[in-house]
């Protein structure tokens, strides 16, 4: 048991959830990080690694039931297993398409549900869920991770609706590009088409040169924090200058002008 509030962070073993595991232990919270093989992994100051399978039903379960009867409490569920995929929506078929959605939507879906009944019973608690600028962007030859964050705003403004008059905030981080490994371990598609070679080419040259590029991890993970520790949160939080303009642009600029920057953006034939 522990008298400090209890933040879970599932993916929290690289990048962004790393990051924000960090950043809510050293903001006074007794984090729970996952992932899916954490037995190797080197201890983190006030960070308590667990493993966890976001996919499967059974994990999630045992995983929640043992960090209420270790530390007696759930104040707050970072939502950050993830996975990302690449190539045209032709490139891949329904059945990659429904693993990336198992995980990055089923997942969680899966955590949410698992928490909820706690944070009710207690009357707090805050959902932070992990989405991306792909959550309001189109994402061409990245359409079925973009569907993947469209699906997690979609589920996170309405289940806020719902649990809010019971102490509980369903809340949304979006970060632009970032410094992770994100790039390097993307599902590749399963039925490639000649006709998306080149384009697909293009489309992994502006990641990596994006990612590169992007906001550190910790960056987003102070979002985090501000999103789990706000008196009076926000439903989105941007995460970085980038993500922030993005927004804005996305709500001021003309359609048509827009369409012809992403198109622009993305080296697509106008």
């Amino acid at each position: 048991m522990t008298t400090k509030p209890v933040a879970l962070v599932t993916g929290a073993t690289s990048g962004i959830g790393q990051a924000a595991a960090r950043e809510l232990a050293a903001a006074g919270f007794q984090v729970i990080g996952t992932g899916r093989s954490t037995a190797r992994l080197p201890a983190e100051d006030g960070v308590t690694l667990f493993d966890l399978d976001v996919a499967d039903d059974a994990s999630v379960g045992a995983f929640v039931q043992r960090v209420l009867d270790q530390f007696g409490r759930i104040d707050v569920l970072v939502n950050n297993a993830g996975v990302g995929s690449a190539g045209a929506a032709e490139d891949s078929s329904v059945a990659q398409a429904q693993r990336v959605f198992d995980i990055n939507v089923f997942g969680v879906m899966r955590m949410t549900k698992a928490v909820l009944p706690y944070m009710r019973a207690q009357g707090a608690g805050r959902i932070i869920n992990l989405s991306s600028v792909l959550g309001f962007l189109p994402a061409p030859h990245g359409a079925v991770y973009a569907a993947t964050k469209h699906a997690v705003e979609g589920y996170s403004e309405s289940i806020d609706h719902e649990v809010r008059e019971h102490g509980v905030r369903v809340l949304l981080v979006e970060p632009a590009y970032t410094r992770t490994g994100f790039d390097a371990n993307l599902i590749q598609p399963d039925a490639p088409l000649p006709l998306y070679a080149d384009q697909r080419r293009i489309a992994e040259e502006i990641a990596t040169e994006a990612i590169a590029a992007g906001d550190d991890p910790t960056v987003v993970a102070k979002v985090i924090v501000t999103a789990a520790t706000d008196a009076k949160p926000k439903q989105r939080y941007t995460a970085g200058p980038l993500a922030g303009r993005v927004r804005t642009l996305r709500r001021l600029a003309p359609a048509r002008a827009f369409d012809r920057q992403i198109r622009k953006r993305n080296r697509l034939a106008s």
